[in-house]
């Protein structure tokens, strides 16, 4: 339920929002349809946090809310790519290390692996399968072999403090586990990845793996669906575009974190919803909004 003073709260954010109070200094109108999208939704009750950096310029073209600490979902499986990657420098045998699922790893929703035959696969294997499809159960698994607290230290090292992979991969959350699986602000999540495409996250080859993997995601259902690629093969340039992304969904959380390069430009961008998800309608605006978002991205960067 939503209370007179929090209503109010809302309808004062969404005219900011009009206002362009969250704006950069110099707010680049072809972010305008974004940010009416990202309005209405605010108003509905919605909170939103958004940002997009210039890739080359580090220029920020939009922000809104963006250092609030939201619900992510599976947007913390990043930090856990990165950790693996920093395993497999080189001609390191952890790349052919074998791990075999257990009992206590089993979860359903995305992913693939719950569904086929082989009961181990290989470290790497198990990376491109939560690249490809946020593959819960290659989650757990890799969890159980590096140990959540190795991932945080590997996030602390980052200069993260707003963004983390709290827990394994649930299907349900009692009181004694963590609230979310991961957390993160819009503007940690987009110098993540810029770091990331500009090969700046541990070193060279740490970062080329990590985009390798996620650019895999057959994901494209929230602001990379303004995009027209090709959800299962776009490792390659399509109209001279080259997406690399994670998407976090779970009930009442839509949050996606990409670069996408250009003809004329090329940009970081992390948006984040956080709702009521009773009714459908809800949830396919707050897809919408996302797609706005997405199509004032593509006009930016084509």
């Amino acid at each position: 339920m939503v209370t007179s003073s929090q209503g109010s709260e809302r309808r004062a954010r969404h005219a900011d929002l009009r206002k362009g109070k969250h704006r950069t200094e110099e707010p680049n109108e072809n972010f305008a349809r974004g940010f009416a999208a990202l309005g209405e939704l605010a108003l509905a009750g919605v909170q939103v946090s958004a940002r997009a950096t210039d890739l080359a310029t580090g220029k920020v073209l939009f922000s809104v809310d963006d250092h609030v600490v939201m619900p992510t979902a599976s947007i913390g499986k990043v930090l856990l790519l990165v950790e693996v990657a920093s395993r497999l420098v080189g001609a390191s045998a952890e790349s052919f290390t074998v791990l075999d699922r257990a009992p206590r790893d089993a979860v359903g929703d995305s992913g693939i692996w719950q569904h086929l035959q082989s009961p181990s696969l290989p470290v790497a294997d198990l990376a491109a399968l939560i690249g490809a499809t946020s593959d819960n159960l290659a989650t757990n698994v890799l969890i159980r072999h590096i140990g959540l607290e190795a991932v945080r230290a590997r996030t602390e090292t980052l200069g993260l403090t707003r963004t983390a992979l709290l827990d394994l991969v649930r299907d349900h959350r009692g009181p004694d586990d963590a609230p979310q699986l991961s957390i993160g602000s819009a503007k940690e999540l987009t110098w993540l990845f810029a770091s990331l495409a500009r090969g700046e996250i541990v070193s060279p080859e740490v970062s080329q793996r990590v985009v390798g993997w996620l650019s895999l995601n057959a994901d494209l259902s929230m602001v990379a669906s303004a995009f027209g690629l090709d959800p299962l093969a776009h490792r390659s340039p399509d109209h001279g575009l080259l997406l690399m992304n994670k998407t976090g969904t779970d009930g009442g959380v839509r949050s996606e974190v990409g670069v996408l390069r250009g003809p004329r430009a090329s940009v970081a961008y992390a948006v984040s919803m956080y709702y009521a998800d009773t009714m459908l309608s809800s949830r396919l605006a707050v897809l919408d909004g996302m797609r706005q978002v997405g199509l004032d991205l593509l006009e930016f960067v084509h």
